[in-house]
């Protein structure tokens, strides 16, 4: 008779033969996964889990909650139900996320699996909405007319060089910061191709590319001449003469963004959902455009497009078809 692997079931196991053990040999493991997970997850994953996790302690002792696992699923309900209106969906699902992390780093059951805490979540989305904000769209025309505003001073060529290869490659903040000059190949036609060594859907380096037109490929090249770069130095660094050639950090891009477009609205995201509604307009398929943005499913790219996915629909096709044929009911 063939046993059916009860995954539930061999987590209780597991539990429970920790909690007999030796609280010496306990706080050995405890130690162990703090080191295990250092190497793991990417320094911003850490970042992150490190800050909800201290604003989640703060939030427990601040209503006289005990702060270390294991935390009852009713104090965590509670928890998701002061982020209600405060916090998008998604948000508290990532906060929801460094909880239970929390909880297997000391080898506790995630309260965040009960159904008090399923409940409190699906409360909130259904009071709250569960639409996630999108960062505003900078697509192509727009980014065009920017950068013919921008100088020729140092600032200025390394600010077009990054927003024209923003708008180009699709790259989100962490890969163009990572971005180092042998990741850049010319082609004949003048455009180039960036290797993207690692990214947010490639954690494990199986390395990636994208595409660099040939106006971006002048602007990048111009900065390197500019700034001197050597092979192995960041592309998109301080624009200070004589400074260290460190990557820029990618929150700096988007208030760089922020800064040349003049909108505050807009991020280091906002070429890639102009990117997807540009292409969505110029009849593009979904397969193309997640293989321009390395995606590795249509979730991401359909939700960008939604808008103009929603002009180009059967529902507008048929609109048109009958107001071309003559049929307005309005007319005079």
């Amino acid at each position: 008779m063939t046993t059916v692997f009860d995954r539930e079931a061999e987590r209780s196991a597991t539990l429970a033969e920790l909690a007999r053990m030796a609280s010496g040999k306990r706080a050995e493991l405890i130690a162990e996964y703090q080191r295990r997970s250092e190497e793991a997850y990417a320094p911003e994953t850490l970042r992150n889990y490190r800050q909800i996790t201290a604003s989640f302690r703060a939030w427990c002792e601040g209503h006289d909650y005990r702060a270390e696992p294991p935390i009852p699923p009713e104090i965590v309900a509670e928890y998701v139900e002061t982020l209600g209106g405060k916090l998008s969906a998604n948000t508290i699902e990532t906060r929801l996320w460094a909880i239970a992390e929390l909880h297997r780093s000391h080898f506790q059951p995630s309260p965040c699996r009960h159904r008090l805490v399923e409940l409190s979540l699906k409360a909130v989305k259904r009071k709250y909405g569960a639409r996630s904000r999108q960062a505003a769209a900078l697509g192509k025309a727009e980014v065009l007319e920017t950068v013919k505003r921008i100088g020729t001073s140092r600032k200025g060529l390394r600010d077009k060089a990054l927003i024209l290869a923003a708008s180009d490659s699709w790259l989100r903040a962490s890969e163009l910061v990572a971005l180092r000059v042998r990741d850049l190949s010319r082609q004949d036609d003048g455009s180039s191709i960036l290797f993207v060594a690692r990214s947010k859907t490639d954690p494990y380096g199986e390395g990636d590319y994208a595409y660099l037109s040939p106006l971006g490929s002048r602007a990048v090249l111009q900065w390197i001449d500019c700034a001197c770069l050597g092979l192995d130095d960041p592309i998109f660094t301080k624009s200070q003469d004589g400074g260290l050639r460190t990557p820029l950090n990618p929150s700096t891009v988007s208030r760089i963004f922020k800064k040349r477009f003049g909108r505050a609205d807009v991020s280091s995201h906002s070429t890639r959902v102009g990117g997807v509604q540009d292409a969505l307009r110029l009849g593009c398929s979904l397969g193309s455009i997640m293989v321009a943005g390395r995606w590795r499913s249509p979730e991401m790219p359909a939700r960008y497009g939604r808008r103009i996915s929603a002009s180009q629909s059967a529902a507008a096709e048929v609109a048109k078809a009958y107001e071309r044929n003559g049929d307005n009911p309005l007319a005079d």
